[in-house]
C-alpha cells in the first residue's frame, strides 16, 4: 500500500518532481566512480601507502540496484574488473563502471554512464581514466592521462587540455575506491587518508571507520566493516552530506551496501549479484 500511495503522489506531481526528486535517484548510479572529498593542500602529502592486493582479481562483476529509500527504483550499476597487457608487455588492471538509469527516472532524467580506469597491476596507481557520461540533456567526456614517474596528469576535457602536478602513487575517482579495499589498516579512530585527483585538484580523502557490523540484504548476510566518507557532489550532495559503505570484513572488502541521507530519505545502492574473480596464481 505504501508504494502504491507513493506511485500515485508521483504520477499527480510528476513535474515538480522530474526537476527536484527524481535526479536526486540518479546521484548512486555513479557513486562509486565519484572522488569524496577532503582538503586541496599547496603541498604534496604521501598517503597512498603501497599495498598487496588480495582484494581484488580479473573477472570480479559487481552489479548494485540504486534506489530511493528502499521504495523506489531509480537504477543499476556494474563494476567491472579486466586484466590487460598494454603494447610494452606490461600488465594492467581496467576497471569498468557502467550506470544506467530505469523505469520511472528514466523518462524524466535519464542516465548512462560509463567510467573506465587503467591501473598499475603491482602497484595499483592510475595510468588513465576515462568518463563519457550522460545526464539528462547534459553530456560530458573527460580524460586524464597520468605520468606517476615525473608526477603529473593530463586532462582532457571537452577538447581542452591541462597539465597538473600531482602527489606519488596519485588515483583516480574510479581506482580509489579499489585501492582502500586492499587496505587492512581499517581502525576505528585512524583515519585512512587517500589522494585522488579530480575536478583538476588534488583531493586528500578522509574514509572513517565506524566499526564492525552484521547486515543482510536482499543478496544475503554479511559481516561488515562500516566506514564513512565526506563527498563532494552537485546538487543534493553540496551541503557535505555523508555516504556510508559497508565493505566485507575479509580480504575483498566488497563494497555490499552505500546508503547516503537526504532530506527527503535516502539514496541506497545495494549488492544484488556477484561474480568472483579469478585465483591468483
Amino acid at each position: 500500500m505504501m508504494f502504491q500511495n507513493i506511485f500515485t503522489y508521483i504520477k499527480e506531481k510528476e513535474g515538480r518532481l522530474a526537476k527536484k526528486v527524481l535526479p536526486l535517484l540518479c546521484v548512486l548510479l555513479f557513486l562509486a566512480q565519484q572522488a569524496p572529498a577532503g582538503q586541496d593542500p599547496k603541498q604534496k602529502p604521501i598517503h597512498n601507502v603501497v599495498t598487496v592486493n588480495h582484494a581484488f582479481s580479473a573477472g570480479e562483476r559487481l552489479t548494485y540496484l540504486i534506489s530511493w529509500s528502499n521504495i523506489i527504483d531509480a537504477g543499476t550499476a556494474v563494476l567491472e574488473v579486466k586484466e590487460e597487457k598494454q603494447a610494452d608487455g606490461k600488465k594492467v588492471y581496467r576497471i569498468v563502471s557502467t550506470a544506467h538509469s530505469s523505469g520511472l527516472v528514466s523518462e524524466f532524467y535519464k542516465v548512462n554512464d560509463t567510467i573506465e580506469s587503467i591501473i598499475d597491476f603491482e602497484h595499483l596507481y592510475s595510468l588513465l581514466y576515462r568518463a563519457d557520461q550522460s545526464h539528462g540533456k547534459r553530456k560530458k567526456k573527460r580524460e586524464m592521462i597520468f605520468n606517476q614517474s615525473e608526477g603529473t596528469v593530463v586532462v582532457d576535457s571537452e577538447g581542452r587540455q591541462d597539465t597538473y602536478s600531482t602527489p606519488p602513487g596519485i588515483l583516480d575517482p574510479l581506482s580509489s575506491l579499489y585501492y582502500v579495499r586492499t587496505r587492512k589498516d581499517f581502525i576505528v579512530g585512524k583515519p585512512i587518508i587517500v589522494d585522488v585527483h579530480d575536478d583538476d585538484k588534488n583531493w586528500a580523502v578522509e574514509v572513517q571507520t565506524i566499526g564492525r557490523e552484521k547486515i543482510q540484504t536482499s543478496f544475503g548476510k554479511f559481516n561488515t566493516i562500516k566506514v564513512k566518507t565526506y563527498p563532494r557532489y552537485e546538487g543534493v550532495f553540496q551541503h557535505k552530506g555523508e555516504i556510508y559503505i559497508w565493505l566485507t570484513d575479509d580480504e575483498r572488502k566488497i563494497p555490499v551496501l552505500m546508503k547516503s541521507e537526504i532530506s527527503i530519505g535516502s539514496i541506497m545502492a545495494t549488492l544484488v549479484a556477484m561474480q568472483a574473480g579469478e585465483e591468483k596464481k
